[in-house]
């Protein structure tokens, strides 16, 4: 990712699966929470495994403050169940790839999502 400094706008940061691939758990989630509270979208072309959304979720509520950082929006497209079922433990499917899309609590509104198409409203 590179840093670019703007003076309107929204910075989206774009994270191949492969940057993500390269990083432990905690490294994804400082990488994803530090973009987040610089007030930037952070669009994972890979996302988090369910574990992994779980921590992040932690990890934000134990870094809130109503002054500096109020939280996170998370959306993935495809939705992906967060236990698999019966046969695909069975026979070791694999889930599907899912893109998440992730930013300011207080900046991003989702306003409408399905199978096809998540859209949302992100505000100065």
């Amino acid at each position: 990712m590179a840093d670019i400094t703007m003076t309107d706008g929204v910075q989206i940061d774009l994270v191949s699966r492969e940057r993500m691939q390269s990083l432990r758990s905690m490294e994804k989630i400082r990488l994803i929470i530090d973009g987040v509270r610089d007030g930037n979208i952070v669009i994972l072309e890979e996302g988090l495994s369910p574990d992994e959304e779980s921590k992040l979720i932690e990890v934000t509520m134990n870094e809130i403050s109503p002054d500096e950082f109020t939280g996170i929006e998370i959306e993935s497209y495809p939705q992906q169940e967060s236990q698999p079922g019966l046969f695909s433990r069975l026979f070791g499917r694999n889930p599907p790839n899912k893109l998440t899309v992730i930013g300011p609590a207080n900046r991003i509104e989702t306003l409408h999502k399905d199978e096809n198409l998540i859209r949302a409203l992100v505000t100065q």
